[in-house]
C-alpha cells in the first residue's frame, strides 16, 4: 500500500475539527481532509468566510460530509459544547486542527506594543489552550486521534521586532507538548492512544498572495497546499511516532 493510500486510508470516515478553517490555510485543508474522506466539522469566527470555505471543500469533492459552526473559540464554554455537540453528532472525534492565526510586529524591539500582546495571546494561545481542554478526552476515546498546532519558525529564533508573536508562538507549541506528555502518560506502556503534534513553517503562501506579488520570491514559505498535505500525513504514522514532535516544513533555524 503506498504512503498516499495509507495516509487516505487512515482517514477515510475519519471526524476532523478544523479551527480558524476560513482563512487560505483553512481552506486548503477542508480540501485535502475532504479528499482523503474525512468528515471535516469546521468552526471560525467569520460566518461569512467560514460558509464560503466549506461550500468550496463540498463543491470540490461531491458527496464529502463538510460541515461548518460558528464558534468563538475564546470562549471555554462554547468551545467545550463545540467538541461534545461534534462527537455526540458524529460518534467520535479524530482530530483537531489548529489554524488560528495572527501576526503583529514592531520595527525595532524597544517599539514593540504590548497591546499586541493582548491580541496574540488569545489569538495564539488562549484558543490552543481552549481547544485542547475542550477536545482532549474525545481525542482519547477516538484511537486515532491527533491534535495539530501549526507554528512559526520564529518561535525557535526570535527576532527583535517578533517578540510578542514569537512568545506567543512558543507558549503555544509548549502547551501543545504538554497535551502530547498527557497523551503519553495516559498511553502507559501500550503508547499514547492519540498524539498531539507541531508543524513548523516561515510563513504561509498561496496562490493570491503569488498573484499580488508576481516577482516576489516567498523563500522558505509553505504553501498552503503543501501544509495541508502535511496535515494530512500526521495521520500516516502511529500515534506513538508522532506524538509530541516537532515537524519542520522549513529549514529548521
Amino acid at each position: 500500500m503506498s504512503t498516499e493510500t495509507n495516509g487516505n486510508h487512515r482517514l477515510d470516515g475519519a471526524v476532523v475539527a478544523v479551527a480558524g478553517a476560513a482563512g487560505p490555510a483553512g481552506r486548503a485543508t477542508l480540501l485535502r481532509l475532504a479528499e482523503a474522506g474525512a468528515t471535516v466539522v469546521a468552526a471560525d469566527a467569520d460566518a461569512a468566510r467560514l460558509a464560503e470555505a466549506v461550500d468550496a471543500a463540498r463543491y470540490a469533492h461531491g458527496g464529502a460530509t463538510v460541515t461548518g459552526d460558528t464558534v468563538d473559540l475564546l470562549d471555554l464554554d462554547a468551545t467545550r459544547a463545540w467538541a461534545s455537540r461534534t462527537e455526540k453528532e458524529f460518534g467520535r472525534v479524530d482530530g483537531l486542527v489548529h489554524l488560528v492565526g495572527g501576526w503583529r510586529g514592531s520595527a525595532t524591539f524597544a517599539e514593540t506594543d504590548l497591546a499586541d500582546w493582548d491580541l496574540l495571546e488569545k489569538l495564539l494561545i488562549r484558543t490552543v489552550q481552549h481547544t485542547s481542554l475542550a477536545f482532549e478526552a474525545p481525542l482519547q476515546r477516538s484511537g486515532n486521534g491527533r491534535f495539530v498546532l501549526v507554528s512559526a519558525a520564529g518561535a525557535s529564533k526570535p527576532t527583535a521586532g517578533n517578540a510578542a508573536y514569537a512568545a506567543s508562538k512558543a507558549a503555544a507549541e509548549a502547551w501543545t507538548l504538554a497535551l502530547a506528555d498527557s497523551f503519553r502518560k495516559a498511553g502507559g506502556d501500550a503508547g499514547p492512544a492519540a498524539a498531539a503534534a507541531v508543524l513548523v513553517v516561515k510563513a504561509l503562501v498561496h496562490d493570491a498572495m503569488r498573484a499580488e506579488r508576481p516577482n516576489a520570491k516567498f523563500a522558505g514559505f509553505t504553501d498552503v497546499k503543501d501544509l495541508a498535505e502535511a496535515i494530512v500525513g500526521v495521520w500516516r504514522k502511529s500515534a506513538r511516532d508522532v506524538n509530541g514532535t516537532r515537524q519542520w516544513l522549513t529549514p529548521q533555524p
